[in-house]
């Protein structure tokens, strides 16, 4: 076991915890400490064991609450697993067809070909304008 000394409130306190755990406790008097220091700072003196108490109490709430909202999340993403899972299970919808279309290529031959005429036509005539 290893020995540590902590300070909660401006006492210092030894503590024993397992080898390792050393700054898992000191994080934990830390958090122990601060509300100790707010109880100082709004009351003043107060006896130790009381002192002690009422920062585990603060603690105990601050954590009670975080609980909450930790139980409120999980509970949202379970919500939204669920929902996903609805919508993965649902079947694809069928794609839509659409139809372009399409000039058969007769028809465009001969629309290149009457084109080619109209053209020919045209210079013929600009040709007797000319002469």
């Amino acid at each position: 076991m290893a020995e540590q000394t902590i300070t909660i409130g401006g006492k210092e306190f030894q503590v024993a915890c397992q080898e390792g755990e050393e700054h898992f406790l000191q994080a934990a008097a830390q958090m122990l400490d601060a509300e100790a220091q707010t109880l100082l700072g709004q009351i003043g003196r107060i006896p130790e064991a009381k002192m002690l108490l009422m920062s585990g109490l603060m603690l105990a709430d601050r954590t009670a609450a975080l609980e909450d909202q930790l139980r409120e999340a999980k509970e949202q993403l379970a919500a939204r697993e669920a929902e996903l899972s609805e919508l993965a299970a649902r079947p694809r919808p069928t794609p839509e067809r659409v139809e372009v279309p399409v000039i058969p290529d007769d028809v465009t031959d001969t629309m290149a070909e009457i084109a080619a005429r109209a053209e020919s036509l045209a210079d013929q005539v600009e040709n007797k304008l000319r002469s």
